[in-house]
């Protein structure tokens, strides 16, 4: 752990998932709440799906999973190569793994 979260307080479980319904029923919402929330547009409505939400609930979370997934392997490479393809920016790893993917098609 990095030296500034070792010094970061912990969160605590106290009141987790916990919600106080009788105090938010009696909060009385102002012109300025209001204005906050974004106007819904035709093209918001036009993406909704009706429903009661519990098809919500069923859905996992994260990313869907890949047909084809990848598979994470150990390879030493040198530093040299490694700093190039660094350097190269964002998406270093996609690159690399097109490379690897053109040099050894099946």
């Amino acid at each position: 752990m990095t030296a500034s979260k070792e010094n970061m307080d912990r969160p605590s479980d106290e009141g987790l998932g916990e919600t106080d319904l009788a105090k938010m029923d009696a909060h009385d919402i102002t012109a300025e709440e209001y204005e906050e929330i974004p106007e819904l547009t035709d093209a918001m409505m036009a993406r909704a799906v009706p429903g009661d939400g519990a098809d919500l609930a069923r859905r996992s979370r994260g990313r869907p999973r890949a047909d084809n997934p990848k598979q994470q392997v150990t390879l030493r490479l040198d530093a040299d190569v490694i700093e190039a393809m660094r350097a190269s920016g964002p998406g270093w790893q996609v690159r690399a793994n097109e490379a690897l993917r053109e040099r050894f098609k099946p």
